[in-house]
């Protein structure tokens, strides 16, 4: 396999493009969204079998160490190697049974075996257990043709975990391999974050529910559902979902009484500079603080985040790509900041699978399949044409995003472009 070669570009490559209209690159939007955004307040305890998904406020440390005893790692026979003297065969009178779960006080002495099932504790006095199929039982002893390595079979006490150490630390959002972490170290329950209260606001007086009898100029909702299912989260509490009123007073009064209730509110559409664009004004109107308005990306340009009152905003595009891709990128990192989940580092190197040639100026975020490894061992991806901001057909094969550097018009098959996957949601 080939050693892939770093990329020299720092960022997305576009920051020296689009200065006249100031917008903001990548990197420094998520670097004002790490700097801006805090973890909330509040903590609860939960059972562990309802802590799918949340954020651990606490770290978990084992409560004893695991395994807590010796026990076999398999059925068969449990014995002490030194009582083999001598050459072989050697024949053992079976003095015991010993199931998983069942106490024995019994101590083995010279030539006495136990029967023993896989997680059983091994007894006093035998330090292998040799498997079943390896000895010849006859009647009330067994026949051992091989001398056994001292340790065979048996999983020691404290070999998993020690008592004390931490498991797991503070941050982590619990999947259920990290809930099975927590099991092993007798953590039956465990602090989290309480949820977050996530507003949604979609505008559009054109868009119908979808489905639903539409007119001449209508269109179907694409949006509500599809943030609605990526925000269907544990750590997460949906406290409204509604249709914006397409009037910068109507908007005026559904932003206030969304961020009274809510520690994120997000809106759809309605950001740009156009007559019919209300967000920014209902919201600059209700004393809000705009970070940054506008990144400069393809799809998603218009994405801009800010405060309202006690709440935090994201305002996304209004075409259905656009507020996918945005959402991937700074949606859920925000989600991340407020409910304290440690961000991890998901970007990875692939390879095209064909040329792209595209207009440059701002860096573009394709949504990209992964197909499997090329000769030298490289993850390839393939990707459409051309990037659409309303289409979302493709999504459905799509496994993440790849970046394409602001200043490229060109790329080869086989270039080396960064590639981040699309989270869960």
């Amino acid at each position: 396999m080939s050693i892939l070669q770093p990329v020299t570009r720092t960022g997305c490559g576009c920051e020296g493009h689009d200065t006249s209209k100031k917008l903001m690159t990548i990197d420094a939007a998520h670097d004002l969204i790490g700097h801006c955004v805090t973890i909330v307040d509040g903590t609860e305890d939960i059972c562990l079998g309802k802590a799918l998904g949340r954020v651990l406020a606490d770290p978990v440390s084992s409560r004893s160490m695991s395994p807590p005893f010796d026990n076999a790692a398999m059925d068969g026979f449990a014995f002490s190697s030194a009582a083999l003297r001598g050459d072989g065969p050697w024949v053992l009178d079976v003095a015991a049974r010993i199931q998983a779960g069942q106490c024995s006080a019994m101590s083995l002495v010279d030539l006495q075996a136990a029967q023993i099932f896989t997680g059983a504790k091994v007894p006093e006095g035998a330090d292998v257990v040799m498997m079943q199929e390896e000895v010849k039982r006859m009647g009330k002893t067994i026949r051992v043709a091989m001398r056994p390595t001292p340790g065979l079979n048996i999983r020691r006490a404290g070999s998993e975990m020690e008592a004390g150490v931490t498991v797991l630390e503070t941050g982590r959002r619990l999947d259920a391999r990290a809930i099975a972490a927590c099991a092993a170290a007798g953590a039956g329950s465990v602090t989290v974050r309480r949820r977050l209260r996530v507003a949604l606001l979609v505008t559009g007086n054109e868009i119908r529910t979808a489905g639903a009898l539409r007119a001449e100029a209508q269109i179907w909702d694409v949006n509500t559902p599809m943030l609605t299912g990526i925000l269907t989260q544990p750590q997460i509490d949906i406290v409204a979902v509604e249709q914006g009123i397409d009037s910068r007073d109507g908007l005026f009064l559904q932003i206030a009484e969304l961020a009274a209730n809510a520690d994120l509110v997000i809106t759809t559409g309605g950001i740009s500079v156009g007559e019919e664009d209300h967000i920014k004004p209902a919201l600059l109107a209700l004393g809000g603080d705009i970070q940054f308005s506008g990144v400069a990306i393809k799809p998603g340009k218009p994405v801009s985040f800010g405060r309202i009152r006690g709440a935090w905003w994201l305002g996304l595009p209004g075409n259905p790509l656009s507020a996918f891709v945005t959402w991937q990128l700074f949606g859920t990192p925000i989600v991340a900041r407020l409910t304290g989940e440690t961000e991890r580092v998901t970007r990875r190197h692939v390879v095209t699978g064909a040329a792209i040639s595209r207009k440059p100026g701002r860096c573009e975020l394709r949504p990209a399949r992964c197909v499997g490894f090329d000769g030298q061992g490289r993850e390839v991806v393939t990707f459409d044409a051309e990037t659409h901001s309303g289409h979302v057909h493709g999504l459905p094969e799509a496994d993440g995003l790849i970046f394409l550097p602001a200043d490229c018009d060109f790329l080869p098959e086989g270039a080396l472009v960064e590639f981040q996957p699309f989270c869960p949601n």
